[in-house]
């Protein structure tokens, strides 16, 4: 399975999920359901690339020749969603850890962030480094990487008559309070193509991302 096969199939469609900011809808049906959808890009780190071990040999796999492990943990995010480009910067440390702590050690780790429309489009991709110094005797390193995610406002608006049709009262008993507006196939598609995520992980290869799901 390719790298962006996995990225695709770990991304969830957080269809009404989000910061709570600007542009938001409230959703209340009258009849118990509620929802907050926002302008701004949901953050995660997608299934199996959260996480690299490299080997000494690299074609090694076992213990004794581990080498360093690393691991992408604390993501958060701030958005602005004021102008015509919703703008999210994001930011995220790496902590990693050494076998042989013998002398002072640079490694540099490549890592991706992907903007994805819909839970299945890849629109953006952008590779980075982060860089983990470890000194003489040390078992632990510690950097941060940072992503960002420009989204176009319009792309991520719902239709008017979308969103009517979302936030529209409903009141128990009516045939309409039994339908879930998100159950309908056409208001279903327009709130995918309107969700976006900003999507962080380590750039694997396919044997690593392999590794990781063995895991």
């Amino acid at each position: 399975m390719t790298a962006r096969k996995v990225l695709l199939a770990a991304t969830v469609m957080t269809a009404l999920a989000g910061c709570q900011t600007q542009g938001e809808i409230v959703v209340d049906s009258g009849v118990g359901i509620s929802a907050l959808r926002s302008l701004c890009p949901s953050v995660g780190v997608p299934d199996f690339t959260g996480n690299v071990t490299l080997f000494t040999p690299a074609e090694a796999r076992t213990a004794d020749a581990l080498d360093v492990t690393a691991t992408i943990t604390n993501l958060r995010s701030q958005c602005n969603e004021t102008g015509a480009q919703v703008y999210t910067a994001a930011t995220f440390d790496v902590i990693a850890q050494r076998r042989d702590t013998r002398g002072a050690r640079r490694v540099e780790l490549p890592y991706f962030s992907t903007v994805v429309r819909g839970g299945n489009v890849v629109v953006a991709k952008r590779l980075g480094t982060v860089t983990l110094d470890f000194a003489d005797g040390a078992e632990r390193a510690q950097a941060r990487g940072t992503a960002a995610a420009y989204v176009d406002r319009a792309a991520a608006t719902l239709p008017d008559d979308i969103r009517e049709r979302i936030t529209r009262r409903r009141r128990a008993g009516e045939e309409a309070a039994a339908v879930d507006p998100l159950s309908v196939p056409e208001v279903r598609e327009a709130v995918a193509r309107a969700t976006f995520e900003l999507l962080v992980g380590f750039q694997l290869s396919e044997e690593q991302l392999g590794f990781n799901a063995t895991l």
